[in-house]
């Protein structure tokens, strides 16, 4: 099957379509929209759509390599780059000149997270964009640095540079003529950069391992990085996952008080000055100048996105550990439950249950919702269920015995907790979505190393598992709804990933899949309203290219994978964010070049295509080119 495709050159543009925000979680924000969009998409029967694989779209062929491709029919448009100004008085991009000052006005770097919210006034060419900004690569920023020793020969310059790209960027964008672009000066527009101040709430704040000279009071962080994934709150707010921190540390992990804390929490033989140089500009980097600085990151962070004065909050109650996401559903009982992967080999699955329900009618009361109530881990058995365990202290052995002599501690040290309550180790569990009309919840396990030093268990059954795959939970349903807050799950493997016509990988995808028709390492997870999962590939693997792939979750074709689009050379796209008609999707493209050792190395420098550039992190804009539902049934 190698359909025709539509692939673009460096200088490659198109002008997008209609849009407005479609995330899962906008099921929650509108019933109604989301109720009308999935009649707009329906589904088309099998039979009718079996060229497409029922998705009603032509795939692109996994054989087109490191090229930027979209499927027959679609047309994509870059909406934002790396170092477009965000105000008029901002200062055109400029990476040879690098200036913090500048660069905490203009887009950040390395997009992952996206998220499309409508505004008030129901303007549908209105909206504002929310990106997180998960960290630098210094080689690909700026000439004459290579990759290996960049974090020592950086500028000072150049080093405060990269801690005002990385973070978070609201935008309002406003389309006119069918294109998307940001609107300047938009009293929305913001920056949060790794020096922006961010309170710290919930059961940890002023826990004294957050306490630092700084900051005695434990309750008030300088920034956020390593911003990869996230959700959106049913009252509009933006949860992002922060990823993991040990990169951004340098020092010596042997000369900390608590090295095992580290060494629990992925802290290994940690550079000098950290992979990107920080702690050269920045001395809270130096775990041995200050040992309690780590232990402020790994949190959720939510942000207001209508209100730019609201500081950013991290909310421990979510815990910590490396957040590849937090997206949201609804218990019946209109408690907020937020699904929470800890991306890291052998790592887990959490869940965190508020203790009130969400107020539809008054954003205020729903401010701190996420303070209280019970984060859970899942340990998944051979009969199929999934049993969510409580991390609460004085239950089970989370005690003083133990060293937890509160909930803060329990927070604190999350993966130490679940790893007393037995939880089930993971393969790296990325995207972790419930479908906002089944209920169901797909986790993406990106996948793990030979060496399974915990061994297979039933959830993770390769004990080589570099293909990773994806599993299905199912809550029960007691009449009222799927209810998100039970204390047992059902799951089922959805798929394993791989090819299927290699000896002994053990892959399975739906049974008439063809040669092509399979990918690897799931990451991002997305539901557009019909239903239909897009999941993004983090590899490349051996396809040489990431791709963004669609297939079904139900019916005759469901779990055959097609390819929608494929980024440029090096490039993972991320986070497909639709709009809430479903005529367009954004996605985040991520460190183009990416495994380049150097700008010199850089031949395509994506998107300008301009030699005096480097490759510069966008969003993009895919749109249908006759107007109509990015999915639709006419294949």
């Amino acid at each position: 099957m190698d359909w025709p495709e539509r692939v673009f050159n460096d200088k490659g543009r198109a002008a997008p379509a209609r849009a407005r925000r479609g995330e899962p979680i906008s099921a929650l924000i509108d019933r109604r929209r989301l109720l009308l969009g999935a009649a707009a998409l329906s589904l088309a029967p099998a039979a009718a759509a079996a060229a497409a694989g029922g998705l009603g779209f032509r795939p692109l062929s996994p054989s087109i390599g490191p090229r930027e491709a979209v499927a027959e029919g679609y047309q994509r448009a870059i909406v934002l780059r790396w170092g477009d100004p965000l105000w008029s008085d901002a200062p055109a991009f400029d990476p040879s000149r690098p200036d913090a000052r500048a660069a905490a006005r203009q887009f950040g770097f390395n997009n992952d997270f996206t998220a499309f919210l409508p505004l008030d006034d129901g303007d549908p060419d209105r909206g504002l964009l929310v990106v997180n900004h998960e960290y630098p690569n210094p080689h690909l920023m700026f000439a004459g640095l290579q990759e290996t020793t960049a974090a020592a020969e950086m500028s000072l310059d150049q080093v405060r540079f990269t801690m005002a790209a990385c973070g978070m960027s609201v935008v309002e964008l406003r389309r006119r003529a069918g294109v998307w672009t940001c609107v300047l000066d938009s009293p929305f527009n913001r920056r949060v950069t790794a020096t922006t101040p961010v309170r710290i709430s919930g059961p940890a704040a002023g826990h004294p391992r957050l306490r630092t000279g700084a900051d005695p009071t434990g309750r008030q962080v300088l920034g956020t990085h390593d911003n990869c994934n996230g959700g959106v709150t049913p009252w509009g707010t933006v949860l992002s996952g922060e990823e993991g921190s040990a990169d951004f540390f340098g020092g010596a992990v042997s000369g900390h008080p608590d090295p095992a804390h580290l060494a629990r929490n992925h802290y290994d033989d940690l550079e000098p000055h950290g992979r990107y140089g920080w702690a050269r500009a920045d001395r809270r980097f130096d775990i041995n100048h200050e040992p309690n600085e780590p232990n402020r990151f790994e949190w959720v962070v939510e942000i207001d996105p209508f209100d730019p004065e609201a500081a950013p909050v991290k909310r421990t109650a979510l815990g910590r550990f490396a957040h590849e996401g937090a997206q949201c559903a609804l218990a019946p009982d209109g408690r907020v439950v937020v699904y929470l992967g800890d991306d890291w080999e052998y790592e887990y699955c959490y869940r965190f249950v508020t203790a009130r329900p969400f107020d539809p009618n008054d954003r205020t009361a729903n401010r701190d919702l996420l303070d209280e109530g019970v984060l859970s881990v899942a340990r998944f058995s051979a009969e199929g269920a999934v049993d969510w365990l409580p991390l609460v202290h004085g239950v089970g052995p989370l005690t003083a015995q133990n060293g937890f002599h509160s909930q803060g501690d329990v927070l604190v040290e999350t993966r130490r907790a679940a790893d007393l309550l037995g939880a089930t180790p993971m393969d790296s569990p990325e995207g972790y979505l419930p479908d906002p009309r089944t209920g169901r919840i797909i986790i993406a396990l990106t996948g793990a190393g030979e060496d399974r030093t915990a061994g297979t268990n039933p959830a993770n059954p390769r004990r080589a598992n570099a293909a990773g795959h994806l599993l299905e939970l199912i809550p029960p349903d007691a009449g009222q709804g799927p209810d998100h807050a039970a204390d047992r799950f059902a799951w089922t493997l959805f798929a394993l990933c791989g090819d299927p016509a290699e000896p002994g990988e053990g892959a399975r995808f739906h049974p008439e899949a063809g040669p092509e028709d399979w990918f690897e390492a799931p990451d991002n997870l997305a539901f557009d309203a019909a239903g239909h999962l897009w999941v993004c590939t983090d590899g490349p693997g051996r396809r040489n290219h990431d791709g963004l792939w669609v297939m079904a979750t139900e019916g005759e074709t469901r779990a055959w994978p097609r390819l929608f689009y494929s980024p440029p050379a090096g490039a993972e796209c991320c986070s497909p964010a639709f709009t809430p008609d479903g005529s367009g999707v954004f996605v985040a493209i991520q460190h183009p070049a990416e495994g380049k050792a150097s700008l010199a190395e850089v031949t395509a420098r994506w998107p300008d295509g301009d030699p005096a550039l480097p490759p510069r992190p966008s969003v993009i804009f895919i749109s249908r080119t006759d107007g109509g539902p990015v999915v639709d049934d006419r294949a």
